[in-house]
């Protein structure tokens, strides 16, 4: 399991976060940290979950911390390449409602 982040070049926009290997409660203090460390809040948070193989309601639960942090219902929160299973699990508990998937 790996977590990563990065800002877009203009400092402020979009921040990415790369989510490969196992998403579930392992990754809760790098995941947490991969948006919290900037001092600026993005304007467009992205979840990359190209790599992600595995996710749980740990997981979902994360998700939902990062909206609340990103502003709750105003929050701009973006899921993206997630693969076909992690789809199911995304429908199966509504996030297509919560998040732009």
């Amino acid at each position: 399991m790996a977590v990563s982040s990065e800002l877009s070049q203009d400092g402020t926009s979009t921040l990415t976060i790369t989510i490969s290997g196992r998403f579930d409660f392992g990754a809760h203090q790098d995941f947490r940290q991969a948006y919290e460390r900037f001092g600026k809040e993005p304007k467009t948070y992205v979840v990359d979950l190209g790599g992600a193989t595995y996710l749980d309601s740990s997981a979902l639960g994360m998700l939902l911390l990062l909206r609340d942090h990103a502003g709750g219902d105003a929050a701009k929160v973006k899921l993206v390449n997630a693969s076909t299973d992690v789809r199911k699990i995304l429908a199966i508990s509504n996030f297509d409602k919560l998040f732009d998937i």
